[in-house]
């Protein structure tokens, strides 16, 4: 049986940040699923910014060797659809990475386009995508599926730098949702 009344883990941790960070603003729920998982709304209710929520569980703990992991402070793993980003009515799409050890969260805020974009920079095809965010210690963020060894070190000693996998500017980066309801 489904419950009635239910909201996603990853959902209730977005809006618990929102209203952390961004007073004033109001979020909602939608009742019922059209790809929109919460809408935030200025003081007035007259500006609205709507997103859709990625969580996932923190992969660095349970699948990453133990020499990769010192500098790693979450990994998430999805398998987006790429219709879905591209029709997506959303106006940002909000990943959010868990941290098991820290038991903390970063939050990677992007447009559907810009995700989008990203994945054809990286030649990932196919409908379905599988996307892999790393967050490190030092704040930085990058899609890390498929990278190489060699390249997993460097990241781990805070070393790596590819600008296509940067997802760095978009790491817990409300302003231009801020901007947006302004």
């Amino acid at each position: 049986m489904r419950p009635i009344f239910t909201i996603h883990a990853g959902e209730y941790l977005v809006a618990s940040e929102i209203e952390k960070s961004l007073k004033g603003v109001t979020v909602w729920l939608p009742s019922k699923d059209t790809g929109i998982d919460l809408l935030f709304t200025d003081k007035a209710n007259k500006k609205a910014v709507s997103v859709q929520v990625k969580f996932s569980k923190d992969f660095n703990v349970t699948h990453a060797q133990e020499q990769f992991r010192p500098n790693i402070k979450g990994t998430g793993w999805w398998t987006l659809n790429k219709d879905k980003i591209k029709n997506s009515r959303a106006d940002y799409w909000i990943f959010i990475l868990y941290s098991l050890v820290d038991r903390t969260h970063d939050l990677i805020i992007i447009k559907p386009k810009e995700l989008l974009s990203m994945f054809y920079k990286l030649n990932r095809s196919g409908d379905r995508l599988q996307c892999y965010l790393t967050v490190t210690q030092n704040g930085k963020a990058f899609e890390t599926r498929d990278l190489t060894k060699k390249d997993r070190e460097l990241l781990c000693k805070d070393k790596y730098v590819n600008s296509d996998r940067s997802m760095t500017k978009y790491l817990n980066d409300w302003s231009r949702i801020t901007k947006a309801l302004k």
